[in-house]
């Protein structure tokens, strides 16, 4: 971490902030009671707030990308990166890829180095890892299973912090980055 504050955070969505380990399409996903208090905290010191998913249903068909988009962004965050590519795509966006992490950066001029990924899967930390980010594993959602079962995929790195939640996560931030 050098000398500046956090410029923003990178934020999972499903298991992460609400839901659960399984995709719900918008209008089906519900926020953990904590979420928007916590998504407030991070607003009121500055920092810019992105969401960044892999929805492959919406490559189904299942639902759209603009539906995912402007759910999200009514939770309040800035910016939000879909990638909707089925995992067999080879596309660069889909995490575990930075793709969405670096379109972002070009986009609003973000010193990588200087934000968070916040997720509770493995491929959220190692897109954050391969972007230069500072990486915080919630274990809600898969996380436990991130943190276990699948530990191997993610073996070359390692969290800055283990947050029971996502409300421990920003408490992270917000003590120890921000």
């Amino acid at each position: 971490m050098g000398a500046h504050k956090i410029e923003a955070v990178f934020i999972d969505r499903d298991g992460t902030i609400g839901g659960s380990d399984e995709i719900l399409y918008p209008g089906e996903f519900e926020l953990f009671p904590y979420t928007k208090k916590s998504l407030e905290k991070l607003k009121a010191l500055g920092i810019r707030l992105y969401g960044f998913t892999n929805q492959p249903g919406i490559s189904r068909g299942e639902a759209t990308k603009d539906a995912f988009v402007r759910e999200m962004m009514d939770f309040g965050l800035d910016d939000v990166f879909v990638c909707p590519h089925q995992h067999t795509d080879g596309c660069d966006c889909r995490k575990p890829n930075p793709g969405m992490l670096l379109e972002a950066a070009k986009k609003d001029q973000l010193d990588l180095s200087n934000c968070v990924v916040i997720g509770d899967r493995w491929s959220d930390l190692l897109a954050g890892y391969h972007a230069g980010c500072h990486k915080v594993l919630v274990l809600t959602g898969a996380g436990n299973e991130a943190l276990n079962k699948y530990r191997h995929k993610w073996s070359d790195t390692e969290a800055d912090f283990i947050a029971k939640d996502f409300e421990d996560a920003v408490n992270y931030v917000v003590s120890h980055l921000a």
